[in-house]
């Protein structure tokens, strides 16, 4: 939109009535284009052909991305388990190190935390480092890995509403791999670090080989149960106001599920889905909803096979005002005390502005005008615009950023002997 503010900057400059008109035409623009100046999704993007690692690394002490540069050194902990396949490459708790390369600048990830005209004014991208290369060092030795920065956030825990109030305990054999913690409401003091490894570094290895989840020799279940949760990380951004019903989205197993201390899916399992319903965000403040469901699983050897499955929790920034329902369906809260004295103090800006351009107009135009009637005309109007703007004011966005982790739960039994026939059948109506 740069040709939009060079405009305005041009029309300020040589117009007399300027500030309160352009201010009117800035505020149609926004309502009827609101992606203008807001921070943009990403576009979608297909999973990649090769599985990658995801480390999610919490420094031992609290960081300042201004201060750091070039050379510093970044040390950590490793908050969770790391796989390959049916691998356990890293276990959670091993102590990692990070050198910053260099600098880069970066787009700011969306999100819901701040209206529309807090977005305008915000920098649209902000400088983070950069890391090339991680050591990673357990009770089996040294690995080097060669990995890119995603993210650095606090984060907290959604999870779908029991209707008893009660946490379900579901046994490991029957969920796999996946422990849903639970959310203890408490902040974060240090950020959250996600990367993503390029190269598992095993040729980097010494010391004792990797542990396996299973047995190397052991045949695979034939079902995978019903409730079985998945911990999964999506590969496209997705939101209430810019995803439509009926969008595709994709994930990557990062856990692999056991079933009965056997690997029903192991990790790099691409999990494809879709936006089963969203509402946007709505004038009157009335905040958006998005529902997301997965109907396909694929390995990574390629077979794949029809699953059902809905979210189960999910793991969002501190910020962010979402919550989930028992159904797994993701809900914006609403606006508080904040969102709604910035909005109380653009309208009475716009107001302010309407009244003092009104009476320029009328006396302008109308000599004999005297200024008991522009006054009265101009508050009418400046009520008019300051109503129409309230009522025009959106609630909050649900946004689920790329690389966010979820956890998701089968609604169903799934055959993992039905990938055959799920080819045959798709063969067959493509073929029609």
């Amino acid at each position: 939109m740069r040709w939009f503010t060079q405009t305005l900057r041009v029309f300020l400059r040589k117009s007399r009535c300027a500030p309160p008109i352009a201010l009117v035409l800035l505020t149609a623009l926004l309502n009827f284009c609101p992606t203008a100046f807001g921070a943009c999704d990403d576009p979608s993007m297909t999973p990649a052909a090769g599985p990658g690692l995801y480390l999610r690394v919490l420094p031992s002490k609290p960081l300042k991305l201004t201060k750091l540069k070039p050379g510093d050194v970044v040390e950590g902990t490793l908050s969770r388990s790391v796989y390959a396949a049916d691998h356990k490459l890293f276990s959670s708790g091993a102590r990692i190190e990070l050198r910053v390369d260099h600098l880069e600048r970066r787009r700011r990830v969306p999100n819901d935390h701040w209206p529309w005209v807090v977005k305008a004014f915000t920098p649209r991208h902000e400088n983070v480092p950069a890391f090339k290369i991680a050591t990673v060092s357990d009770s089996t030795g040294e690995s080097s890995l060669q990995v890119s920065l995603i993210s650095i956030s606090r984060m907290r825990d959604v999870h779908a509403k029991t209707k008893n109030k009660e946490t379900a305990q579901v046994s490991e054999g029957e969920r796999g791999a996946v422990e849903a913690a639970a959310s203890t409401g408490k902040k974060n003091p240090v950020p959250t670090m996600i990367l993503e490894a390029f190269d598992s570094g095993d040729s980097a290895r010494t010391g004792e080989q990797p542990n396996r989840t299973a047995e190397p020799d052991s045949n695979p279940p034939d079902i995978v149960p019903s409730g079985t949760r998945c911990k999964i990380l999506l590969l496209n951004s997705v939101s209430a106001s810019k995803s439509k019903p009926g969008d595709v989205v994709y994930a990557r197993l990062i856990e692999p599920v056991l079933v009965d201390s056997k690997v029903a899916l192991p990790a790099g399992s691409v999990f494809e889905g879709k936006v089963i319903k969203k509402t946007p965000p709505r004038w009157l403040s009335r905040s958006g909803t998005l529902y997301l469901g997965f109907t396909e699983v694929r390995l990574p050897e390629g077979a794949h096979f029809p699953i059902t499955a809905s979210l189960a929790g999910a793991q969002l920034d501190e910020r962010s005002h979402t919550r989930m329902d028992a159904e797994g369906g993701l809900h914006g809260e609403r606006p508080g005390k904040a969102w709604m004295a910035i909005n109380i103090g653009v309208t009475a800006g716009l107001a302010k502005e309407v009244d003092d351009g009104v009476q320029l107009v009328i006396e302008a135009i109308v000599s004999t005008a005297t200024d008991a009637s522009t006054a009265g005309t101009a508050r009418i109007a400046a009520t008019c615009v300051s109503v129409l703007y309230m009522a025009t004011r959106k609630g909050r966005d649900v946004v689920l950023p790329r690389f966010t982790e979820v956890d998701i739960s089968l609604d169903r039994p799934a055959s993992l002997h039905a990938a055959s026939e799920f080819d045959s059948s798709s063969s067959s109506s493509a073929a029609k």
